[in-house]
């Protein structure tokens, strides 16, 4: 007695220490916030891409450059002397050290540059395309994190069921061995039961095995290895979308679902794309500034001395594209057919996402269907198997029928489970496919799990 009391309460400690160590999906999606690689690479293409508007201003504001040089030579000056006095006083050579140095500050500000200015608004467009995409990874990132979470737990449900199954089927073993040995069976319900067994056997090492796989998945994500993992209250009961209606969801999905904001943007870049390609044909006009200082010391030439020289200049810089073999208005061409084709891939994603709106929106409320169905099915089940163990006692009922009731059992109690997460992952998934899928409804789902 005092041996099964220390069992109890050993057991029960285990029970509170796993308890308290289990996580919830809330906190494996911070880990993988923090950890999971795909997004942090999305995190840093977004800072890259915001740097694309400064970059586009940048061509609106005003150039300012600094050159300098500086020479330094050697050179001998020979004479050549015809009459003798002459030569008498004049030296033969003279050796000189020319040197120069000079800079040039030079400012150029954009006046008209029509492509410049399409540049520049196209680099708004490329901060929403970097930012719905960025928008985009974070949504993939909770859905991954909830698949991968409820991935572990229906491998968990299985191999539990697969377990449970296991030990029924020893105990059924156990029994038919004691009524052949009385005499009140036949060998054959033996050797049934020792079969389906051995059966059971195989299928939990290959639970195990898938079980080991679903947590290396999630460990990927989150860098993490769990103890336990908090799983659904029996009793939880699954909502249907808000609102129920599917037409509202495709509407959402069709003007803000992320796929579609984001080839709104690419399009958009390609409409003025298309403008910078009419742009080639433009004039610019700048105007120019620039202040120069040049000095020169001991030049070669005798009849020259050193001087410095400070220059400044002020004007306006037109310049037309006449003729450039034909570039300019293949460029259009080309700019004006890609254009028409990111219109149609706009087009192709808005009907991608409404076709996704649809399948979420159905997958939901099957889902929940097929939950009330299998909550019947089990009340049923376990009817069906006491009643087929009340009649194995009695004698109208053989070791088989017990066996085949009890998988019955087992196989809707994981089938149940397994609908429960599926429906929950759809319901995440109908929710990014409207874009508007967040970390309150990871919150959301964290209330369905047992505390």
């Amino acid at each position: 007695m005092l041996m099964t009391l220390i069992r109890t309460l050993a057991l029960a400690l285990l029970l509170l220490s796993a308890a308290a160590q289990a996580e919830d999906l809330v906190q494996v999606y911070r880990d993988a916030l923090r950890y999971d690689a795909q997004f942090a690479a999305a995190r840093h293409a977004l800072d890259a891409g915001r740097e694309r508007l400064p970059q586009g201003e940048a061509l609106l504001l005003p150039n300012i450059g600094l050159s300098a040089s500086a020479n330094y030579g050697d050179a001998t000056v020979r004479f050549r002397q015809s009459e003798p006095a002459i030569a008498a006083s004049t030296p033969d050579s003279i050796n000189r050290n020319p040197s120069n140095w000079g800079a040039t500050i030079s400012l150029t500000q954009p006046i008209f540059r029509k492509d410049n200015w399409l540049r520049r608004d196209q680099s708004e467009f490329q901060v929403r395309q970097s930012e719905a995409t960025y928008e985009q990874a974070r949504q993939d990132l909770i859905l991954r994190s909830a698949q991968a979470y409820f991935d572990v737990l229906a491998a968990q449900a299985t191999l539990t069921v697969v377990r449970a199954q296991k030990v029924a089927t020893a105990e059924q073993l156990a029994q038919a061995k004691r009524n052949f040995e009385v005499g009140t069976a036949t060998i054959t319900d033996t050797h049934e039961a020792q079969a389906r067994y051995d059966l059971i056997v195989a299928q939990e090492i290959q639970a195990q095995n898938d079980l080991e796989n679903r947590q290396r998945a999630l460990q990927q994500i989150t860098g993490k290895e769990y103890a336990a993992l908090r799983d659904l209250r029996p009793d939880v009961k699954l909502a249907p979308p808000n609102p129920n209606n599917m037409q509202d969801w495709v509407d959402l999905a069709e003007k803000q679902s992320y796929p579609v904001l984001i080839q709104q943007a690419v399009t958009e870049i390609a409409s003025l794309e298309a403008k910078r390609g009419e742009a080639g044909h433009y004039p610019t006009l700048d105007a120019v500034a620039s202040l120069q200082n040049q000095n020169q010391r001991n030049p070669v030439s005798l009849s020259q001395v050193g001087s410095e020289t400070n220059q400044a200049t002020i004007g306006l810089q037109l310049a037309l594209p006449l003729y450039q073999g034909g570039a300019i208005s293949s460029r259009e061409r080309e700019t004006a057919a890609l254009y028409m084709s990111s219109k149609e891939q706009l087009e192709n994603a808005r009907r991608a996402s409404a076709l996704a709106a649809r399948q979420a929106f159905l997958a939901v409320n099957s889902g929940i269907a097929g939950v009330r169905a299998l909550e019947q099915a089990l009340v049923s089940s376990k009817s069906a198997l006491e009643s087929n163990k009340l009649g194995y006692e009695v004698g109208v009922r053989i070791n088989i029928d017990v066996l085949n009731a009890q998988q019955q059992v087992f196989s809707t109690q994981r089938d149940l489970a397994l609908a429960r997460y599926n429906t929950i992952n759809s319901q995440l998934r109908l929710k990014s496919s409207a874009g508007s899928l967040a970390e309150n409804d990871l919150e959301d789902v964290n209330r369905a799990l047992m505390p």
